[in-house]
């Protein structure tokens, strides 16, 4: 691959990749593997704290892929097998180790700033040059030299030049904004209150291994996770619309501690806890994007598109947006002709509108039904552990390729108390 020619007046690099959390990484990590030049500008300095702990099993498939599952697993996190879910004493759990989809069945629950710092810190070790403390304020698109405006945290500015730029900034949706392609999400606007917690040692009957979603006992669209770390400790958290959420007390530690209290399987498991931060609120976090590519650059994870947090679908795309994007990129540079449309966003997006269908199931109130329903055959909950799992890309699951009509007529079994078959 030709080396850019050097200036006087701009810093050059083949890619430049905007945001150091997984999808940044990831990209980083495989791209430096492969011989290209790679500056990660991160805006924050790590260690920080993330929201997003809960992982899904296809991320170990993708973090082997980057060469980054061994520096993840030196952080021994809390392993996760599947999810339960909990609702006016009726209690059902997917264990993702029974699938249709081959492929990794377990997975960790982990605190993102270990996780994070980890994944960057081996994407170093692969050979990528990373920056702390700078933001990018502006950006020039260009099919060859897309450049970058960057500003450090002692306010000096910097232009710096690639041969492709990758945004995975994720909530920051740094190019989304700078090039106008910012778009609201489908999704209802929703919030969450969450905090972490320690003495969580719960009673024999609490699977420490899968995450916990309960649904609140009279308001079926008010959930709850509960994501165990390691040593008693363990993120907890609501979401609800924002009114709900305001309506619940008359600050947001005791509007928390309200709608936690009002589900009887939480209320139980968290008697005693200390919370251990603030209770914090992350309000509006659905988002969209026109479209993921544009000369000279493709955005990844978060920076393009978020769903809603209840299945933990968010590192998964991220890291699935890294894995696709990263060998595109390594085309391009090498004067092939990309596909970016036929190669990474209808891919990309195809899995997300998966996810997308089971999460609008899941506030509809079909996959509760479907979920907390007794006599579902194993192959549906193989199909259905499958997606939750992660593997929303599998097109040999009739729940992939026909996702809504397969809900719904799964949700209409269930409600009639009918046999189930695929």
């Amino acid at each position: 691959m030709d080396t850019p020619e050097h200036s006087d007046t701009l810093e050059y690099t083949d890619v430049a990749i905007i945001g150091g959390g997984p999808s940044g990484a990831a990209a980083a990590a495989w791209l430096a593997r492969h011989g290209l030049a790679v500056r990660v500008l991160e805006r924050q300095h790590f260690p920080r704290f993330s929201i997003g702990e809960s992982l899904l099993p296809q991320c170990m498939a993708h973090l082997e892929t980057c060469g980054l599952l061994e520096a993840a697993q030196a952080g021994h996190f809390q392993p996760k097998n599947g999810a339960a879910f909990c609702w006016k004493g009726q209690y059902a759990a997917i264990d993702f180790r029974e699938k249709l989809t081959p492929g990794p069945g377990t997975t960790w629950q982990i605190e993102r700033a270990d996780f994070d710092q980890r994944l960057l810190d081996g994407a170093r070790d692969a050979g990528a040059d990373v920056e702390h403390g700078v933001s990018v304020i502006g950006f020039t698109p260009d099919p060859h030299r897309p450049q970058l405006t960057m500003r450090d945290d002692a306010g000096k500015t910097r232009q710096l030049e690639a041969r492709f730029v990758l945004d995975a900034s994720g909530y920051g949706r740094v190019l989304a904004r700078l090039t106008g392609l910012d778009c609201p999400s489908s999704l209802a606007t929703r919030g969450a209150l969450f905090t972490h917690v320690e003495g969580l040692f719960g009673d024999a009957d609490h699977d420490r291994n899968k995450i916990l979603i309960g649904v609140h006992p009279e308001q079926k669209d008010i959930w709850y996770w509960l994501i165990p770390f390691p040593d008693g400790r363990a993120s907890v958290g609501v979401v609800a619309d924002i009114d709900t959420l305001d309506a619940a007390g008359d600050n947001d530690t005791a509007r928390y501690w309200a709608l936690i209290n009002a589900e009887p399987r939480f209320n139980e498991l968290l008697t005693g806890v200390t919370p251990v931060r603030d209770v914090t609120r992350l309000a509006g976090y659905s988002a969209n994007i026109k479209r993921l590519h544009g000369p000279g650059f493709a955005v990844l994870g978060n920076a393009g598109e978020f769903l809603d947090p209840v299945f933990s679908s968010g590192i998964t795309i991220a890291l699935d947006s890294a894995v696709r994007a990263a060998p595109l990129v390594t085309r391009q540079l090498d004067g092939e002709d990309v596909d970016w449309d036929g190669d990474f966003e209808i891919p990309l997006r195809e899995g997300i509108a998966t996810f997308r269908a089971f999460i609008d199931a899941w506030y509809d109130g079909r996959l509760p039904r479907i979920i907390f329903h007794e006599h579902q055959t194993p192959r549906i909950r193989d199909m259905l552990s499958a997606i939750l799992a992660g593997y929303a890309w599998d097109k040999n699951n009739p729940f992939v390729t026909a996702s809504q009509r397969r809900l719904d007529s799964l949700a209409e079994a269930c409600t009639q108390e009918a046999a189930v078959s695929p």
